[in-house]
């Protein structure tokens, strides 16, 4: 297992896009002027309390209100809001916590009346970035993420992530923390952790508790709201997350990030700051490493996998729907079940995919091919369980229903991924939209391997003069690469009365091949 991160940077947004053995499995964009990112901690102010909600609308920026509800606002809400206030005024200005006289917590099952009241400063935590038409939501349970752990200040709690299975790792690295925690302050113990030495934990922790003090000392004749303490760029906080010894290269196209990332590895892997790569080259990086065709051929309606199958994706207002297909595929299967076991499995695979890539999230409803066998049944939901296993995002499976359908409920916390694949109709007198040509080329493709297995000495394409001329120009063409790669040449015929979708095979009889 390989990974690779390619970071393409313009003057008003960077993208980046990771790839798990030259697939591309997450893409994400980060925009100059994202101001209320995932992880950003604000100076705010309570608007209202509503009780018959149970929750607060706070004043952020956002052109509306955030929304704190009761649950998140952590059992140490009022030790925080005495904190705020006795720092923003000046009368505190030890910031350690190791002296700070608590408050009482507060009752899980009480009212937002009972904790907040309007005009309130409070600190709070943004959760899940405005989408649609609602505004950020928020909590005041803070937490300042690091490479290996996670400092959550207003805690005495340690705990272990359920990742690492290992018990005895587990009491190892909780006695490790308890020995170093700074009094105050509680710790989560992050899956990249097993098996680091207390030298490594304690420069992490330090790194965090010397962000919280920079962010204490903003506050103080601070006005409201007012950000005091920015999440990571998304470079330096996917490299957080997920990095590890599998990343076999990082290739950024801008030299300035480049610096950046360099320095961070370097910070946090210091044995593989050589992966970072400065890309300088007149072809774009996306296009140069085949990661733009990837984005083009995986964000359509229709998703092509292996062997034929493919997968719809229709997104509604409530839910996502998945539709897995088995294609005009044959295969050497004996029985009708092996065929939808094969299909379905090749499926969950793109499913979880798709999941991660498109970042969709909420509920998410799959039709697979129905499987009488129960057998089949379950080692299809273990596989796609399988699958999610490396997904980030919370998210819960459940086995297949009565109707072959299984449900997933993701975690959303950012807008969902969405790349448009469709490009205005050339047919004259034609509305509308149709996919990009490059997606009919790569079903044509699809078509033709399996055509050549047939063993068809002579096969001639009818197509669209705009599909023709794509296929069969500048060097080395498409058409080009078919024969390199079959010995077999294939004779494209452009009729101007197909539609730009139609395409079909016919053979040295010209009788047209089904």
């Amino acid at each position: 297992m390989s990974y690779e991160l390619f970071i393409r940077s313009s003057s008003q947004e960077v993208d980046f896009a990771l790839l798990k053995d030259g697939k591309l499995i997450e893409l994400h964009k980060e925009e100059e002027d994202t101001k209320f990112a995932v992880g950003d901690i604000f100076l705010a102010k309570i608007r209202k309390t509503v009780p018959g909600l149970n929750a607060a609308f706070v004043n952020v920026g956002y052109e509306k209100d955030a929304f704190l509800h009761y649950h998140d606002l952590g059992p140490k809400v009022l030790s925080l809001l005495k904190f705020v206030k006795r720092v923003s005024t000046g009368k505190l200005k030890e910031y350690s916590l190791k002296d700070f006289p608590f408050e009482k917590e507060i009752d899980k099952n009480g009212g937002i009346n009972s904790a907040l009241k309007s005009n309130q400063s409070i600190l709070v935590q943004i959760v899940k970035e405005p989408i649609s038409t609602k505004g950020p939501r928020i909590s005041s349970e803070l937490s300042i993420a690091g490479r290996y752990i996670v400092l959550v200040p207003f805690s005495e709690r340690v705990s272990v992530s359920q990742k690492i299975e290992s018990k005895a790792e587990k009491d190892r690295l909780i006695r490790l923390i308890k020995s170093i925690r700074p009094k105050g302050f509680g710790v989560i113990i992050r899956t990249v952790a097993e098996g680091k030495k207390v030298a490594e934990l304690d420069r992490d922790l330090q790194n965090l508790t010397d962000r919280w003090m920079a962010m204490c000392k903003k506050l103080r004749g601070a006005h409201h709201p007012s950000k005091v303490l920015s999440e990571l760029d998304r470079g330096a906080s996917i490299l957080r997350d997920i990095f590890n010894d599998s990343f076999s290269a990082i290739h950024i196209d801008d030299e300035t990030l480049y610096l950046q990332i360099k320095d961070y590895v370097q910070e946090i892997a210091p044995k593989q700051e050589g992966i970072v790569k400065l890309y300088d080259s007149k072809v774009p990086i996306f296009e140069k490493f085949g990661i733009e065709r990837q984005i083009k051929t995986s964000f359509g309606k229709t998703v092509s996998g292996s062997r034929g199958a493919y997968l719809v994706i229709e997104h509604t207002e409530a839910m996502h729907v998945i539709d897995v297909n088995s294609g005009n595929r044959s295969n050497k299967s004996k029985s009708q079940e092996e065929t939808a076991l094969e299909v379905n499995l090749i499926a969950a695979s793109e499913v979880a995919r798709q999941l991660r890539l498109r970042d969709m999230g909420g509920i998410i409803v799959i039709d697979f091919i129905d499987m009488g066998n129960a057998a089949n049944r379950k080692k299809l939901y273990n596989h796609l369980r399988e699958e999610m296993k490396d997904d980030r995002a919370k998210h819960k499976i459940l086995p297949p229903s009565k109707f072959g359908l299984i449900q997933i409920t993701r975690q959303r916390v950012r807008p969902e991924m969405n790349i448009k694949t469709a490009e205005e109709n050339p047919n004259t007198g034609t509305d509308g939209e149709i996919e990009a040509p490059i997606l009919i080329v790569d079903k044509i493709t699809e078509d033709l391997e399996r055509l050549f297995k047939k063993d068809y000495k002579k096969i001639t394409l009818n197509t669209h003069p705009f599909i023709a001329a794509f296929l069969s120009k500048g060097f080395p063409s498409v058409r080009t690469k078919w024969f390199m790669k079959h010995k077999k040449w294939v004779n494209i015929q452009p009729r101007d009365a197909y539609t730009y979708l139609e395409y079909h095979f016919l053979d040295k009889d010209g009788n047209q091949i089904k």
